[in-house]
């Protein structure tokens, strides 16, 4: 049975967030709006002449030091990843976030307002279909100056696993997982930003975190401090007292979870992972990763993306070489009149009502080669026309009960075209479609064969099967 995707969702209703931006410190309304089918995520700046419209995409991300901010034309937005893991974790498809200013609010630092807020005015389903990109394989990144490693592997749903080690007695190492994008609300939203001490005196002495707070942050203190530093942190951020807990968190913060900080991480990839433009199925592993490896993950993602929709849109096919086949080379010769050396399809992996598709390897043992350019090993183009012939005569022949009595012939062969080389050591990928039903036994198709995502070979073909026994 074929699966049934759910339908896109969007918001009931539009609603409002106030706050500051947490480096720049400027104040920010956001007004997350209800949006149309495929629309997608978009920001648009209203503070701005002619309020430009920004997609959240991955390839317009301009800065990721501090956080993710996209840019189109000079106009930018920063600290976008919270409300979008927000809208990621409510399993909304369609929005529009609208701002007066040039960064999203921190809130307390995590995504659980957004959520509470969307939670409040709730969804509404669309007509048009969810469209996820399935993992098709293993997606690997490495940045091995970092140390950050991430690996995307093939489910059947979305799940994240992340591991930190900052190599600090306050935190150690630490691990969170979301098996289920439903437990992203009470599971991961509620978790706050976090930096240590040495990073916050950094931002402070820049005057970068113009809208920090200890409020909206967990700082971690993994090194002795001074009361006169503690005094100085008490008065930029007009508290009374600033201290350190036992466990190294300054002025007595709660972790919400043991593992918050971890948590956090995992939230900031949900949101740099909406950028990829669509939800995706899959096992995602990081270790070790931040915004920066987030992103070029996502781009790495987004061409895989391209390169499936690509393949689609040329109808080359999907082959897996560890997937079992339909039929293998032991059913072929079942069902073909050819042996050893003259059945050239190894194994048939898809086969439908008007097409089939079929694998042949090429190896340098194959008997042809011996004495067609033996110094320059090349398949015979008429072999590749017959590989495909082959191929064809197993769609056919599939209708019938005892295929083994019967035997197709070529009648006609048009339009065949040879666009490049098989070599030894190539996969032949073959499809053959239908153009017409078939009629008293007179099968009219076309074929195409690549190797890799390369056409290499394609023709109209005319057969006639025949009952030979």
């Amino acid at each position: 049975m074929s699966k049934i995707n759910p339908k896109q969702t969007t918001l009931c209703n539009k609603i409002s967030f106030k706050g500051v931006g947490l480096h720049t410190g400027a104040p920010a309304t956001i007004t997350i709006c209800p949006a149309p089918e495929n629309h997608g995520y978009k920001f648009q700046r209203l503070d701005v002449e002619d309020q430009p419209i920004i997609d959240a995409d991955c390839d317009l991300v301009t800065d990721t030091s501090r956080g993710t901010s996209i840019e189109k034309d000079g106009i930018s937005i920063s600290t976008i990843e919270h409300v979008l893991a927000s809208l990621v974790g409510s399993e909304i498809d369609n929005a529009l976030i609208q701002i007066d200013g040039p960064e999203m609010p921190i809130l307390d630092g995590s995504s659980i307002e957004f959520i509470k807020g969307i939670k409040k005015i709730g969804s509404v389903e669309q007509e048009a279909d969810r469209e996820y990109f399935e993992i098709p394989h293993n997606i690997h990144y490495v940045d091995e100056d970092n140390s950050v490693e991430i690996i995307a592997m093939p489910v059947d749903d979305y799940r994240l696993t992340v591991m930190v080690d900052y190599n600090s007695p306050v935190l150690g190492t630490q691990h969170a997982s979301l098996t289920h994008i439903n437990d992203f609300a009470e599971e991961i939203a509620p978790c706050r930003t976090f930096c240590f001490l040495h990073e916050l005196e950094y931002l402070l002495d820049n005057n970068l975190i113009k809208g920090g707070d200890l409020n909206n942050a967990i700082v971690v203190v993994d090194k002795p401090v001074e009361q006169n530093e503690l005094d100085r942190l008490a008065k930029v951020f007009q508290k009374d007292k600033v201290e350190v807990k036992k466990d190294g968190l300054l002025n007595n913060l709660e972790l919400r979870f043991s593992n918050e900080p971890a948590r956090h991480k995992l939230l900031d990839m949900v949101g740099d992972l909406a950028l990829i433009g669509m939800p995706i199925k899959g096992q995602i592993m990081a270790a070790r990763p931040g915004h920066a490896s987030n992103v070029a993950f996502a781009k790495k993602v987004k061409q895989a993306i391209k390169k499936e929709q690509r393949r689609k849109l040329e109808g080359r096919p999907n082959y897996i070489p560890n997937e079992k086949p339909i039929h293998t080379t032991k059913d072929i010769i079942k069902m073909l009149p050819h042996a050893h050396p003259f059945l050239l399809v190894d194994k048939i992996i898809e086969i439908g009502e008007n097409y089939v598709v079929g694998v042949k390897n090429i190896t340098y043992d194959q008997p042809f080669f011996n004495g067609h350019f033996p110094g320059d090993p090349i398949m015979p183009g008429v072999l590749q026309i017959e590989a495909m012939a082959q191929t064809g005569g197993i769609l056919v022949l599939s209708t019938v009960d005892d295929p083994e009595n019967y035997g197709t012939y070529f009648l006609k062969i048009d339009n065949t075209r040879f666009k490049d080389k098989v070599v030894p050591g190539d996969t032949l990928i073959m499809k053959l479609e239908l153009t017409e039903p078939v009629r008293r036994g007179i099968c009219i198709m076309k074929g195409r064969a690549w190797v890799g995502e390369k056409l290499v070979c394609e023709s109209e073909l005319m057969a006639q099967v025949v009952k030979i026994k």
